[in-house]
């Protein structure tokens, strides 16, 4: 962890050793109150003040591991996927001003009439850096930001037209933002694919991502005009014959994996913007991919996924590792659980906006390390256990967990991380699947929890 945090650029050196400590005592107490980790009064109102200072942002708070995760990349080859998406972090306060809102949530009885909720919180949207085979590298970038009213878009649209406000006004800015700053951060725009669902199906997008040089890989939700304006990509997809089939698993409403055909289909089209953006941004020539299952199973809708990216596809076998790429884009999704689950984000008690930012700030660098625990335990078993573990806690986990005969066998990292999933509640029989992101941080509890004792001891009795 300290390799998170060496760059971090403070205003104040004594910020930076709090943080450090900040760091060390979450990541020793995974999912605990700033109390519990803190242990004691004073180191625990030190804490609160330092989530209060005004010198302390989340870019402050992020700044080292935005630089290791930099550093990462330069160590890996081949394409970087960034996956981008966003996230609410609800909460329940007296004064839910002093945090904002996010939405809106339920209803209630006023006056006879259900009158909506409108629900406190903060959102957070980030992009995390994975390899191709799902390790994940770190976070790019990152945005928080909260509203002081909700209205709704539906509310919105009856006043303005969305489609006549500038992208800088809005809050889908963010993608932009986001795309810009993890392109910079990496100095290496060829190698990196942005990748986002229906949301970030926007046409600034693309026009920013070819203004950069980088690369996007987008789900469409727009029928967007095409080829001299008088059609749209639909109809041109309509044309395409089948280009070829894909078999994939997924599991049905009962938890049952089946597999599925789906037929694939692409054409390179030339797409023209939104009518009333025609003037500011020029048409792209870029690459609509379909993918729909074939046959209507009877219990579920059918698996159907439009893409578009400024990738080429000539072949079937181009088209696949497209759909693959994009299938990867859960791994956010799996982040944001971790920090929710896991560290328990939405259970703090912080009192206002930036107080709770900075909290998730420092939370997200947790999130991600145990992530990178779980992924690089299936893509990199044969690495040495060093990797990601010190001698001290290898040497506890091979006093703590007996080897078995399997174990034996196992390559030198998962025999260990396994280990550690064990601590956790993993069973480690021949046929279980490798340990998930539950067993390996309750794993890291209980090995920090020991850990903590082996140090006290040695303390006290030499």
């Amino acid at each position: 962890m300290d390799k998170e945090n060496a760059a971090c650029n403070f205003r104040d050196e004594r910020l930076k050793k709090r943080f450090r400590l900040l760091l060390e005592q979450f990541w020793t107490n995974i999912g605990q109150t700033i109390p519990f980790a803190c242990q004691d009064w004073a180191n625990t109102k030190a804490a609160y003040r330092f989530f209060a200072n005004d010198k302390v942002s989340e870019q402050d708070i992020l700044g080292g591991h935005f630089q290791a995760t930099g550093e990462r990349f330069a160590d890996s080859d081949g394409p970087i996927l960034i996956l981008q998406d966003t996230t609410t972090f609800s909460y329940q306060r007296e004064h839910p001003e002093r945090i904002g809102f996010t939405g809106k949530s339920g209803t209630r009885k006023v006056d006879g009439r259900n009158r909506p909720l409108t629900q406190c919180g903060i959102l957070m949207h980030s992009s995390l850096a994975i390899t191709t085979e799902g390790v994940p590298l770190g976070l790019a970038a990152i945005k928080f930001w909260t509203r002081r009213k909700f209205k709704g878009c539906n509310a919105l649209k009856k006043k303005i037209n969305p489609t006549r406000v500038p992208i800088e006004e809005k809050e889908s800015y963010r993608w932009l933002e986001n795309l810009k700053q993890s392109t910079a951060l990496f100095g290496d725009p060829q190698r990196c694919v942005h990748i986002g669902d229906r949301e970030s199906d926007i046409y600034e997008l693309f026009c920013t991502a070819q203004d950069v040089g980088t690369h996007f890989l987008v789900r469409t939700c727009v029928d967007r005009l095409a080829g001299d304006g008088a059609h749209t990509v639909a109809d041109e997809m309509e044309e395409v014959r089948l280009k070829g089939l894909h078999r994939v698993q997924t599991s049905d409403q009962k938890g049952n994996v089946v597999d599925v055909v789906l037929e694939i289909r692409y054409r390179r089209v030339k797409v023209r913007p939104p009518i009333g953006k025609q003037s500011r941004y020029p048409a792209l020539s870029l690459t609509v991919i379909h993918a729909r299952e074939r046959g209507a199973p009877a219990n579920r809708k059918p698996i159907e996924w439009k893409l578009i990216t400024d990738l080429s596809v000539t072949s079937r076998r181009e088209a696949i590792e497209k759909l693959d790429w994009y299938a990867l884009r859960w791994k956010i999704e799996t982040f944001h659980k971790i920090l929710k689950s896991g560290c328990r984000a939405e259970e703090s008690r912080l009192r206002t906006a930036d107080r709770l930012a900075n909290l998730i700030s420092v939370f997200c660098i947790i999130s991600w390390r145990l992530f990178w625990l779980t992924m690089i335990n299936r893509t990199c078993p044969d690495a040495k256990p060093t990797v990601a573990l010190t001698n001290v806690e290898i040497e506890l986990l091979n006093c703590l967990v007996k080897d078995s005969k399997r174990a034996r066998k196992l390559p030198p990292l998962s025999r260990y991380l396994e280990k550690i999933a064990q601590l956790g509640g993993y069973l480690a029989r021949a046929n279980d699947s490798p340990p998930g992101n539950i067993v390996m941080w309750r794993g890291m509890r209980r090995l920090a929890d020991m850990q903590f004792g082996f140090n006290l001891a040695s303390e006290r009795y030499g």
